[in-house]
């Protein structure tokens, strides 16, 4: 007997439906659907959207059919209806209009189709439609994670001590263990609703410190939605081009803006929040160029690597402000005698080191102040402690995510390969590395 679950398929949003629907009178009304959704073995449902006539006919004779189409190889089954009821509010309601936003927001049309009810059916009767031809193929499927992998990433990440260490072992355990070969991790600042990157693996540039705002693409759409979200064929939407577009040392200096890093040829994408406690503290972001790449196990399994990873996020920022003061110590002796020059801009806050642009925000703030600190007390070791409780940052309460911002300078000094570097030294703790003799201007 086929079941609606054998039917995964046909739920991806990629090739659309047919719902087939008659008035009080026996009149006949045929609509294409972008979307149908499984709601459980026996249920599904449409987005109730600019459909006057088919939801008007359902409601007169809550009997019809729906026509499906797998997206992978072509296959059409025939599911007998009935229409229960529709509802614009609940679980259910926001996870469809999540989907709907970021696809919306894919085609240029953020703002405009805005849900306005999903219509649950039950179904009656599913049959195959004979195919006079066999179709083949037309999408190749990443292997399925297993619960024993699942579980291994798990248990590494909560094995790490530090944020350095979290982020390595997730990014690597969800490319070696689950086969998410290109992966962002971006971590959120809700204050500035903005997400910001501070890792990547599979690409042939990091991009750390790029910026995505919440509701733009999928990334910002699953931040605001705390609701994972994703796109099975990148063919029918416009790719998010701010993902794609390299830019160069150059377009950086000018723009102060680092571009994320992307595959231009980009077929599935998904996005996935990191949630603590209900607070969004990033969100994982996956692509591959197959189509139908990422399927529901696969949803499943980096959504619980998600959740475990924001977890040890939040106790490894506890546990470093915590960290003990240590005693002021010299700056070690300089390898080179070359002058650096750093340039701070307090409008923005942002650094450039011999012309070369880094950062901006609280991140460049924290350098221009261990900078300064460097070249007036030659002292080369912080702590978190001791930069949370300086007057001259300005940082917000506790919850502000210091060590991930600390994070997110050392990684990208070490992108941009500069004479300045800053060193992670155990729990709580970090040492400017610098490669000559700095000296800091500063400017409006």
């Amino acid at each position: 007997m086929m079941r609606l679950r054998d039917l995964h398929d046909c739920f991806e949003g990629v090739i659309p439906s047919i719902i087939a629907s008659t008035a009080a009178d026996g009149t006949p009304n045929i609509s294409y659907l972008s979307h149908v959704v499984m709601v459980d073995d026996d249920h599904v449902a449409i987005f109730n959207q600019f459909f006057a006539k088919t939801a008007a006919n359902i409601r007169a004779n809550p009997q019809a059919a729906l026509m499906l189409v797998s997206a992978r190889h072509g296959g059409q089954f025939r599911l007998d209806v009935t229409w229960v009821s529709s509802r614009d509010d609940g679980s259910l309601f926001e996870q469809v209009s999540n989907q709907l936003r970021a696809s919306s927001v894919q085609v240029g049309m953020a703002g405009i189709m805005r849900l306005r009810a999903v219509d649950i059916f039950r179904v009656d009767a599913i049959s195959a439609v004979a195919c006079s031809s066999q179709i083949a193929d037309i999408g190749v499927p990443s292997p399925a994670p297993d619960l024993m992998a699942v579980g291994r990433v798990m248990k590494a990440i909560a094995a790490q001590t530090d944020t350095d260490g979290v982020v390595a072992a997730m990014l690597k355990g969800i490319s070696d263990e689950l086969g998410f070969d290109h992966a962002i991790l971006l971590l959120s600042d809700d204050a500035h609703r903005l997400l910001t990157t501070v890792a990547s693996r599979g690409y042939s540039r990091f991009g750390i410190g790029s910026e995505v705002l919440f509701d733009d693409g999928l990334i910002g759409v699953s931040a605001s939605a705390r609701h994972s979200v994703k796109i099975s064929d990148m063919s029918r939407v416009r790719r998010f081009r701010g993902a794609i577009e390299a830019t160069s040392s150059a377009d950086e200096n000018r723009t102060r803006t680092i571009a994320l890093p992307g595959l231009p040829d980009a077929m599935s994408q998904m996005a996935v929040p990191l949630l603590a406690q209900g607070i969004v503290r990033g969100v994982l972001f996956v692509e591959s160029r197959e189509r139908l790449a990422f399927g529901a196990v696969h949803e499943m399994a980096l959504g619980m690597v998600a959740e475990q990873s924001a977890l040890a996020l939040a106790l490894c920022e506890t546990l470093a402000s915590e960290a003990a003061p240590t005693a002021p110590q010299a700056a070690p002796e300089r390898v080179s005698s070359r002058v650096i020059q750093v340039l701070h801009h307090h409008f923005d806050d942002s650094i450039f080191i011999d012309s070369a642009y880094v950062i901006k925000g609280v991140a460049g703030r924290l350098l221009a102040f261990m900078l300064d600190v460097y070249i007036k007390e030659g002292r080369s070791q912080f702590t978190n402690r001791e930069i949370r409780l300086a007057e001259a940052l300005r940082l917000p309460e506790i919850k502000d995510n210091l060590e991930t911002r600390l994070l997110l300078l050392r990684r990208r000094l070490d992108e941009k390969n500069l004479p300045v570097r800053l060193c992670h030294e155990g729990r709580g703790k970090v040492r400017l590395a610098i490669d000559g003799v700095p000296v800091l201007a500063k400017a409006g």
